[in-house]
């Protein structure tokens, strides 16, 4: 099947993909780190203490998601999304309203478990379900909502910030969450029947067999897979999170750093198109060992970075990573455990993401206070991903041959 043509048949459910991962981008750290500068004058918080604040609230939402992510299991996605976007148009208006310092935790909790953690997972899990032997091209459309949000609501929001209130800003936030609950009953007036739950054997992983959450936790995989999981969510988080900051120590003006995401965002929709082609025909098993390798230049880049150049060739460096654990990572669980419960071993890999995203910011953040400056911290970071792939090959190697047996 063309491209064009599984575009158009497929045309509401790769739309209601977009349209949630999109939506996601008010609890992502790239848009609240925006406000990073104003959370922390309007409250009088340090960088350590807003990265802690951030931490705290991230980690208590990774714990929840280990339970609520199995709901994905249970719920169409057109029961559990209008829920999610309900809270999640809440969260917003918390942190409008918010008076004090004490409830960041709670705000950012709020955020987080509906942005990151819900929102982004009732898509992938969903993408993953509905389709088999495109899942692959599926995952690269319905995860450029998060490539769109990058690309632009830093950049629109920011610009606004300049004339406006920032927790004005946080309202038109919770506006656009609520009007998304209407487009997505229309896009799924006739959900897709996920083909998971009718037992197929395509959809069956290693062993031809559904692994469940606890068979998943005792497999060696899994735990090679772990430092993995929480690398790139740890410090592209911590990146994004200390935008500001960054900014400040290379001398450049908030509004122009930000103007190079789209930059970002264009080479991670490349990178996202390609991985979602290449791993409907060469398998997760082939491509993911070598998925972190351009974030070791990345961070070498941001380290050493005394101009525009090296800023934007570090841009495109964390982009391919970031395009490609669009796709690879949602179907590597697919494929190596199956298909029937993947809402709940999903779940655990998202938790340890969010997790990651809680402690990147608040590590970064004390490490700044304790006087390790922030270059000084990404050449550890590029250090961190040369581990991650030597171990994600180890595992990877490991547990392929499996794929082909039989019980």
């Amino acid at each position: 099947m063309s491209i064009l043509a599984f575009l158009r048949d497929n045309a509401p459910w790769l739309s209601a993909g977009v349209l949630l991962t999109f939506l996601s981008g008010f609890g992502q750290t790239f848009f609240i780190s925006i406000f990073a500068g104003e959370i922390r004058e309007s409250f009088a918080l340090s960088h350590g203490q807003w990265g802690g604040i951030y931490t705290l609230g991230t980690t208590a939402s990774a714990l929840v998601m280990v339970w609520a992510g199995g709901l994905t299991d249970r719920f169409r996605v057109r029961a559990l999304a209008p829920v999610i976007l309900v809270m999640m148009t809440g969260a917003c208006i918390f942190m409008a309203i918010n008076p004090v310092w004490w409830l960041l935790p709670v705000v950012i909790f709020s955020l987080r478990f509906t942005g990151q953690g819900m929102m982004s997972h009732i898509a992938v899990v969903a993408m993953a379900r509905w389709f088999v032997a495109a899942r692959g091209k599926a995952l690269s459309v319905a995860t450029l909502g998060f490539a769109v949000g990058e690309a632009f609501l830093p950049l629109i929001f920011v610009s606004i910030l300049l004339v406006y209130d920032w927790r004005m800003l946080w309202l038109v936030a919770a506006g656009i969450a609520i009007l998304g609950i209407p487009l997505l009953m229309l896009l799924l007036r006739r959900e897709r029947t996920p083909q998971s739950w009718a037992q197929t054997s395509q959809s069956l992983g290693m062993e031809e067999m559904h692994w469940t959450r606890r068979q998943t936790l005792g497999h060696f995989l899994f735990w090679f897979m772990v430092p993995a999981l929480l690398g790139p969510a740890a410090f592209n988080t911590a990146f994004f999170f200390h935008q500001v900051h960054f900014a400040e120590i290379k001398a450049v003006a908030h509004v122009e750093l930000v103007a190079m995401f789209p930059i970002y965002t264009a080479v991670g929709i490349g990178a996202m198109i390609l991985s979602g082609w290449a791993l409907d025909r060469l398998g997760t098993a082939r491509l993911l060992p070598f998925m972190q390798i351009p974030m070791v230049a990345a961070f070498l880049f941001f380290a050493f970075a005394e101009g525009p150049g090296m800023l934007i060739l570090g841009f495109m460096c964390l982009a391919l990573t970031t395009g490609a654990n669009s796709t690879l990572p949602n179907a590597f669980w697919a494929e190596f455990y199956g298909t029937a419960n993947l809402g709940s071993i999903k779940a655990m890999a998202a938790a340890i993401m969010v997790f990651g995203s809680a402690i990147g910011p608040g590590l970064t953040g004390v490490a700044i206070d304790l006087g390790v400056g922030i270059e000084m911290q990404y050449l550890f970071v590029a250090g961190y991903f040369v581990f991650t792939t030597v171990m994600m090959t180890i595992g990877v190697r490991r547990a392929r041959p499996l794929l082909s047996l039989t019980p």
